[in-house]
């Protein structure tokens, strides 16, 4: 299936379509929006089927929304038009730290607390009128704290028991820390995806002369948490999987609740001469993806190529210029699902996924009401790019 198509377009869409991106993910959502104008467009469906198409072609789906602050630092949340009768996507970035507030004269940045008290108020604004509403939050808000292992919360399940409660019908969430986290709503749609089809087309469009092969190319995971990610894309490839595990000091605790790390262990077939494709979901720190890159340095081998879903770079950028600087790396992929600094999109090193596309698939489908299991799993898709790339390598 080609990535503008979907497989039944005579099934009506479940309401009219409403794309509301709050101010935090205002330029994602107007990538997908010029997506779903362009395409419908070019179907005409409105014409051809009438009845329960209306609306269905329109020059943009966007519904602006405001939240706007008092001076106690309150706000409300404010709707620019009617949403009766609508399927409604809003798409929140909790990460996005570049907005800022005022309180008492002091300027506050946004924190990923702010962006969810946000998103609630917009639901609140849509006041059980719309037909249908969907969320789409690519980080999921507080996915590092999903399960108990001290007297401690559980404030992502709480979060997402908040929004279903509130009327959410779907949550679409990408690269969840925990896949388990679906647990907590089991009666209602909660959609974690992977952009597997899309770190390999960002590679291979910037790297022509790969040989993806068992011979030459190997995927790691930085730690055990990750496995299953690196487990499916090294299956995917047809190449090994390695992988790195942390031995802690556990009768030691630090103040962010952190253990000392005592060493990390790898597990997996000699990476000497290979390329390594390191996969993880986020990159925080950078700590961790840049030790595991040193790590393999030291173990003789080739190309590195670091692939992360979210860069929220909360140290800085420094440590990565030095490192590829020192050759620990080759090539830094991250998706723009949140919130990238002006500086890393300059970077020589940076390759900057666009999941717009993808996105605007997911809408386009859901708001017909088609399955969108295929989109969730992009192993056809990843074939079918890796047999294009191989013949333009080959006829090179």
């Amino acid at each position: 299936m080609r990535q503008g198509s979907i497989k039944d377009l005579s099934t009506l869409p479940v309401g009219r379509l409403g794309i509301m991106p709050l101010e935090s993910c205002t330029a994602l959502g107007e990538k997908v929006n010029s997506w779903i104008v362009q395409w419908r467009k070019e179907r005409n469906m409105s014409q051809e089927l009438g009845f329960g198409f209306e609306d269905y072609e329109r020059d943009s789906f966007i519904i602006h929304s405001q939240v706007p602050r008092f001076g106690s630092g309150e706000a409300k949340g404010m709707l620019d038009e009617s949403v009766r009768g609508d399927d409604i996507y809003i798409l929140v970035d909790v990460c996005n730290y570049s907005l800022t507030y005022t309180i008492g004269g002091y300027t506050n940045r946004m924190s990923p607390d702010d962006h969810f008290q946000d998103l609630k108020r917009v639901i609140a604004a849509v006041g059980g009128k719309a037909r249908r509403i969907n969320v789409i939050m690519p980080y999921l808000y507080e996915s590092r704290q999903h399960k108990r292992t001290d007297r401690e919360s559980l404030d992502c399940a709480m979060a997402l028991q908040e929004l279903t409660k509130m009327g959410v019908e779907n949550i679409l969430t990408f690269d969840a820390h925990d896949d388990r986290i679906q647990n907590a709503t089991p009666l209602h749609g909660l959609e974690t995806i992977r952009p597997a089809y899309q770190f390999i087309k960002g590679l291979l469009n910037h790297e022509k002369d790969l040989d993806i092969d068992n011979e030459h190319l190997m995927v790691i995971s930085p730690d055990e948490n990750g496995m299953s990610r690196a487990i499916y894309l090294a299956n995917v490839l047809g190449v090994d999987m390695g992988m790195f595990y942390k031995r802690r000091d556990y009768s030691v605790q630090y103040e962010d609740g952190q253990h000392p790390l005592v060493a990390y262990e790898f597990l997996g077939a000699d990476v000497a001469g290979k390329n390594m494709i390191i996969i993880d979901d986020m990159i925080s720190s950078g700590n961790s993806v840049l030790e595991t890159a040193a790590l393999l340095k030291d173990k003789q081998a080739g190309k590195i190529f670091i692939c992360s879903t979210f860069g929220l770079f909360t140290n800085g950028l420094e440590k990565f210029d030095l490192a590829y600087k020192q050759g620990l790396f080759d090539r830094l992929l991250t998706t723009n699902l949140v919130y990238q600094t002006p500086e890393l999109l300059e970077k020589p090193y940076y390759i900057n996924c666009d999941m717009s596309k993808y996105i605007a698939l997911l809408i386009d489908s859901l708001n017909h009401d088609i399955s969108i299991s295929s989109l969730l799993n992009p192993v056809d898709r990843i074939n079918t790019y890796l047999e294009k790339y191989n013949d333009q390598k080959t006829r090179r």
